[in-house]
């Protein structure tokens, strides 16, 4: 038996990187996915991915600062496969500009995708999750992708650490929540991963782009930039009966980074 057999999941930016990865593991550990993104092109390319490889998807356009999105996500996971027993909050954007250089326009698209849209995804979400909680031997499982920026400052995404360190303590206030609830929730904090918004963080030094991972890998005590597959690992045990007596816990899933 699979880690993740008979469970449901939506994954919210599940197109590529981080979320496109950990889609791909779910259902190899056994669960039905929906990838939510609005990467259309990209995400049905995922869908085809894990269909050939022998899993169950479905992808649903989700632009995660709306609620109607959301809602028809919640629908499509009914209709499709019966439920939802496990959310994974991934998409997120990144900008890499000082205070004084952020716009308000800047400043409230990183609110509305990174901290508004966890915040709509749990609550539309939720419902349905706490249904089927009480039919599980174990329970139900939200997992939030936030940043080694959202457990320590950050000198040149100063804004993006703020969001990544209110989706941490948003965690543990969820978490809190609905423990009583049966559904878990915790958040996964990567270190920079070698995914298109990693390498947005790296191009931020203007060196050349050998010199540039050279630099960014020699920085982690365990001498590699991550990958999504790392990521995707800690997303799995959480979300799973495994990780039965976890809550409100962040995981740094770093490298060492944050260790120093």
């Amino acid at each position: 038996m699979n880690r993740l057999d008979g469970k449901v999941a939506i994954v919210s930016g599940g197109a590529r990187g981080i979320g496109g990865e950990t889609a791909q593991r779910m259902a190899e550990h056994g669960a039905k996915v929906i990838i939510g993104d609005v990467l259309e092109a990209e995400g049905a390319a995922n869908v085809q991915a894990i269909r050939d490889a022998g899993g169950d998807a479905t992808f649903v356009h989700l632009d995660v600062t709306r609620a109607a999105a959301w809602e028809n996500a919640v629908a499509l996971a009914v209709k499709n496969y019966g439920g939802v027993d496990i959310l994974l909050n991934n998409a997120g954007t990144y900008l890499t500009k000082s205070i004084l250089e952020t716009t308000q326009e800047e400043f409230a698209k990183l609110v509305a995708v990174n901290l508004e849209g966890v915040f709509l995804g749990t609550k539309i979400c939720a419902p349905e999750m706490i249904r089927r909680a009480a039919l599980a031997p174990v329970g139900s499982a939200i997992v939030n992708i936030s940043s080694v920026a959202g457990l320590v400052g950050s000198r040149n995404s100063p804004v993006y650490s703020m969001t990544k360190g209110g989706v941490r303590l948003f965690t543990k206030s969820t978490a809190l929540e609905f423990a009583k609830k049966r559904v878990r929730c915790n958040s996964v904090h990567p270190g920079l991963i070698d995914t298109p918004m990693g390498n947005l963080a790296m191009a931020r030094t203007g060196r050349g782009s050998n010199d540039m991972r050279e630099m960014f890998a020699s920085a982690h005590p365990i001498g590699r930039i991550g990958e999504p597959r790392d990521i995707a690992a800690a997303v799995v045990f959480l979300s799973s009966d495994d990780a039965a007596f976890i809550t409100g816990a962040e995981f740094a899933v770093d490298g060492g980074v944050t260790a120093q």
